[in-house]
């Protein structure tokens, strides 16, 4: 199959809103904060020459306002077809990441401690638990590569998502069975 094929499952998510103003908020806030000191700045006995304005204008205003809309861009894809799971952390990636069904040992949808486990949410790295994809929430799919590398993605329909992922395992390799985290007698560790 290729990755072109119709989506079993499809989720688009973004970071909570109260989280986005507050960066927005912060960012203003810094925004006027330079253009008070600058305003100060000019004022004074010795002006600032053209190139400490520019880089202070470029300081103080247009970073904060290309972090907000950064913030405001982020968002995670997750889709589900026949050929395998694809994730993407917009706009940090440009294509979708491909999981391919027979590199899983096993998957379940589980509940999450983000800060704990994994240090807040967004592309997080952890030594003893992989690497995640979350937005918000406390819910998502773990997958477990026969590599033993680990992936959570997190979802706010981890349920649907694990469900999405059986119907295409499935068609992989009818003898595999998922590995729920509460049922230690699946047939695959």
């Amino acid at each position: 199959m290729n990755g072109n094929s119709a989506p079993v499952f499809r989720e688009e998510q973004k970071f909570k809103a109260w989280l986005r103003w507050l960066v927005y908020l912060s960012m203003g806030l810094a925004a006027c904060i330079s253009i008070l000191a600058l305003r100060k700045e000019f004022a004074g006995q010795n002006p600032p020459g053209t190139q400490e304005a520019i880089l202070a204008i470029i300081g103080g205003i247009a970073v904060p306002v290309l972090v907000a809309a950064l913030f405001f861009l982020l968002g995670l894809e997750t889709e589900v077809r026949s050929d395998g799971v694809y994730v993407r952390f917009v706009p940090f990636h440009i294509r979708f990441k491909r999981f391919v069904p027979g590199d899983l040992s096993k998957y379940y949808a589980r509940q999450y401690k983000p800060i704990r486990e994994y240090g807040g949410w967004g592309i997080r790295c952890s030594l003893r638990n992989g690497k995640a994809y979350s937005t918000s929430g406390d819910r998502g799919v773990q997958l477990v590569f026969k590599s033993g590398k680990q992936l959570l993605i997190g979802s706010q329909k981890a349920e649907e998502l694990e469900q999405a992922i059986r119907s295409i395992m499935g068609k992989q390799d009818p003898q595999y069975y998922p590995c729920a985290e509460d049922n230690p007698t699946s047939p695959i560790e």
